[in-house]
C-alpha cells in the first residue's frame, strides 16, 4: 500500500462504504441487464462522486487528484463499468473546466455535479480509434451558427446522456462543440451485448445537419487536440489505470477467497506451490501498479511536468496487470470461473477493455517511447 496520508485512507473508507451500502448489491445486475438507472446516478451526485473534480463554486468536490484516484480503485473493485463512467464524466469536466467560456462553465458544471446533466464524450469513430488527428465528422461554419456531419461509434453513456462533447473537424483543424441531445438530427442508435464493461450503455451517434449555436464551441477552432489529447484523454489516462487496479485488487480478492476453501489432492489449493507461484506473481503486479499510480497522482497535484509520461506509463502498466491478474484467477477458479456464481467470469471481461480504452498499449508504447527519447 503506498504511503497515503490519514485523510486519504479515512477518504477510501467511506468510498468503501458507500460501494458496500449502495452498490454490491447491484453490481450483478446492472452488468446482467447492461443498464444503470437513472435514479443511481442521482445517488452518486448526492454523494458527490459526480463532481469529483469540479470546483465547490459550481456545486463540486474539488477532490484532490489521489483522492479521485483511490475513487476510482474503489469503484472499479466492484463495478468496473461505473468507474469507467465516472472516468467519462470526470473526462467532460477537465474539458470544460479548462477550454469552457464562463457562460459554459456556469451552466453545465453545476449540472453534471447535480446528477441533472449527464455528460458523453464523442470521439471514436467507424473508421477512426487511435488516430484521432483524422476525424471524419465535419463541423462546417455556416455565419451565425455550424452544421455539423458525420458520426460516432462506441459512446459511452451514449444512450442515456444530456450532453455530448463531440471532436470534429472544422476547417482541417480538430475542434470541440457541445451537442445537446434534443439538437434536431441527432439519432441515438444504442449498442449492446458486448464483451466487457456491459453497463456502459454504448451508442452509436449520427449528426445528421445538426444546428449548433456557436456559443456551444469549445474554446476555438483547432483547440481540440489540446482538448481531447492532453487534457481528456490524460485525465482518462489516469484514472483507468486507477479503476486496473482495483479490478486487479478485486481478482486477488477472489482468487485469495477461493484458494483457502477449495482443496484438491487433499489439500487446500493454497497449499500448493504452484498456485503460490500465481499468486505471488498476482500481489506483486496490483502492488506495483498501485505504486505507479501513486507516483503519477503525487506528480499530478505538484503539477510537476513529468506527470504526462508517468500517467502514461502508470496506465499502460496497470492494463497490462489487470489482464494478467484477471487470467490468473481464471485459471485458478477453474471450470467454477465461467459461472456467473463468482464474479471472475465478469473481471475478466472487463480486463481487457482497460488495455484499449484511453489509448490502446500499442499507442502508449510509441508515446512513451517518443517521451523517453526526447529526455
Amino acid at each position: 500500500m503506498p504511503n497515503y496520508q490519514p485523510q486519504y485512507v479515512k477518504q477510501q473508507r467511506l468510498f468503501n462504504q458507500f460501494i458496500e451500502n449502495c452498490l454490491h448489491s447491484h453490481a450483478k445486475i446492472f452488468d446482467k441487464e447492461q443498464n444503470i438507472p437513472r435514479d443511481f446516478f442521482y445517488t452518486l451526485a448526492q454523494n458527490g462522486f459526480l463532481g469529483a473534480s469540479i470546483p465547490k463554486q459550481f456545486g463540486g468536490q474539488q477532490w484532490d487528484e489521489l483522492t479521485i484516484g483511490i475513487m476510482h480503485e474503489s469503484f472499479a473493485k466492484e463495478l468496473c463499468s461505473l468507474a469507467n463512467i465516472l472516468t467519462v464524466l470526470g473526462m467532460v469536466s477537465k474539458s470544460l473546466l479548462q477550454f469552457g467560456s464562463k457562460a459554459q462553465k456556469q451552466i453545465w458544471l453545476p449540472r453534471i455535479a447535480s446528477g441533472e446533466t449527464l455528460a458523453a464524450l464523442a470521439l471514436t469513430e467507424s473508421n477512426i480509434g487511435s488516430d484521432l488527428e483524422h476525424v471524419e465528422t465535419q463541423l462546417l461554419d455556416a455565419g451565425d451558427e455550424f452544421i455539423l456531419k458525420g458520426s460516432k461509434k462506441y459512446i459511452t453513456l451514449g444512450q442515456i446522456a444530456d450532453l455530448f462533447l463531440v471532436l470534429a473537424n472544422c476547417q482541417g483543424q480538430l475542434t470541440a462543440v457541445l451537442v445537446e441531445k434534443d439538437t434536431s438530427g441527432l439519432i441515438i442508435t444504442p449498442m449492446s451485448n458486448f464483451l466487457g464493461l456491459r453497463s456502459n450503455m454504448l451508442a452509436e451517434i449520427f449528426f445528421d445537419n445538426c444546428r449548433i449555436p456557436k456559443t456551444n464551441l469549445l474554446g476555438s477552432i483547432g483547440i481540440g487536440f489540446n482538448c481531447v489529447i492532453q487534457t481528456a484523454l490524460d485525465e482518462g489516462r489516469y484514472t483507468t489505470a486507477y479503476g486496473c487496479v482495483g479490478l486487479g485488487q478485486a481478482c486477488l480478492d477472489a482468487a485469495l477467497g477461493y484458494t483457502q476453501k477449495r482443496k484438491q489432492f487433499d489439500r487446500r489449493l493454497d497449499e500448493h506451490q504452484l498456485i503460490q507461484k500465481m499468486i505471488t506473481e498476482m500481489v506483486a503486479q496490483v502492488k506495483a501498479a498501485r505504486e505507479l499510480c501513486f507516483y503519477a497522482g503525487e506528480l499530478r497535484q505538484q503539477k510537476n511536468p513529468a506527470y504526462i509520461a508517468e500517467t502514461l506509463i502508470a496506465k499502460y502498466a496497470a492494463s497490462k496487470m489487470v489482464v494478467f491478474v484477471s487470467n490468473h484467477a481464471l485459471q485458478i477458479f477453474g471450470a467454477a470461473g465461467f459461472e456467473e456464481t463468482y464474479p471472475v467470469e465478469r473481471y475478466y471481461r472487463d480486463a481487457k477493455v482497460m488495455e484499449i480504452i484511453e489509448g490502446t498499449s500499442q499507442m502508449h508504447e510509441i508515446l512513451i517511447s517518443k517521451l523517453c527519447n526526447n529526455k
